[in-house]
């Protein structure tokens, strides 16, 4: 009988502790992706370019085709590989030529990028659609004209045919309707985890080192630059209480105002090197480095290892990707070119 009692009180207390913690959450700013579909789609669609299933299946096609760059042989996914975190999982983005970018900065993370309300590490670019055009074109990544983009696509048939199919037998197959069809692939890229899960009132999603490591990053004030749905994505100061260690490796320095996009904490033990020229390896040290240079606090081994496990729950569910079968080049196809 007591023994009934002492497991109730302890559920209850359990349950309560798991109620003020996402109370706490989501006063600090943290927001869940959404368990319904169509809340979701809410939020990732794009009304100026709507997601339909057979856009979403051009635009993975042309996401996984080298052609469209200069080389033939860098597509989208070169950069932003889809079988891990969406990165490329070094400290400097490798493009045409074997080229490093010359500003020594890494691929941030495709997936959750809808969420993002700033695009590139400048924030440059607010969307998707924009963001598509960039990479393609920029000489020391696909080095592509916009010319040559839209003769690779148009010499072969079954594209053709696969933009009339998905726009309607007017289209007109231009090099921002490309983009725009990768964006609409890329906006699908959404990964909910046990965190959202938690958040949305699932409350064992979480372990106990987990919630507690999710208080800690509330409580060191994390959140006060990765927040919202996205945990992160937003522009913000950078060195704001401390110099960052690898400053001077590259010569980035953030936009005109010297801000920074915040990256993504999402999938974030799937997306290093950490910081922007990639010069952190170990999840542990980015966040001591992070309280050092932005919150001027120091956060302990023990506060690390709290939040690293946190952060292990924004590990999300991904979907299965089907490799897709690309249409054949003909005669009409512009050949590579490596100079």
């Amino acid at each position: 009988m007591y023994k009934k009692i002492a497991l109730s009180v302890v559920l209850i207390t359990s349950s309560l502790l798991a109620s003020s913690l996402v109370d706490d959450a989501k006063k600090a700013g943290l927001v869940a992706i959404p368990s319904s579909k169509a809340a979701l789609m809410k939020l990732i669609d794009n009304p100026k370019n709507p997601i339909t299933g057979k856009k979403v299946e051009l635009g993975k096609k042309l996401y996984f085709d080298p052609r469209l760059s200069k080389s033939g042989f860098i597509s989208c996914n070169s950069c932003h590989n889809l079988s891990e975190g969406g990165d490329d999982g070094i400290s400097a983005a490798i493009g045409h030529k074997w080229t490093a970018n010359p500003h020594h900065l890494n691929s941030p993370t495709v997936y959750n990028a809808v969420f993002f309300s700033s695009q590139f590490w400048d924030g440059r670019d607010a969307h998707l659609e924009a963001q598509a055009q960039g990479p393609i074109q920029a000489a020391p990544e696909m080095s592509a004209t916009p010319e040559h983009v839209v003769a690779v696509v148009t010499s072969m048939p079954q594209y053709v045919k696969d933009f009339k199919d998905a726009y309607g037998k007017d289209v007109k197959i231009t090099f921002e309707k490309v983009a725009d069809t990768i964006a609409t692939f890329e906006r699908v890229l959404v990964t909910p985890s046990a965190y959202d899960d938690f958040l949305n009132g699932k409350k064992n999603a979480l372990t106990k080192e987990q919630k507690a490591g999710l208080k800690t990053f509330i409580d060191k004030g994390c959140v006060t630059c990765h927040t919202g749905i996205a945990v992160g994505g937003e522009m913000n100061a950078f060195n704001v209480t401390g110099t960052y260690k690898f400053q001077e490796v590259g010569d980035f320095r953030g936009n005109k105002d010297g801000l920074v996009k915040v990256p993504t904490l999402r999938n974030i033990t799937q997306t290093a090197p950490y910081f922007h020229n990639g010069q952190f390896w170990e999840l542990k040290d980015a966040i001591k480095e992070m309280g050092r240079i932005q919150l001027g606090t120091t956060i302990t081994d023990k506060e690390a290892s709290e939040i690293e496990a946190f952060l292990k729950s924004l590990e999300g569910r991904k979907k299965t990707i089907v490799l897709p079968q690309l249409p054949s080049s003909t005669a009409l196809t512009p050949k590579s070119d490596i100079n």
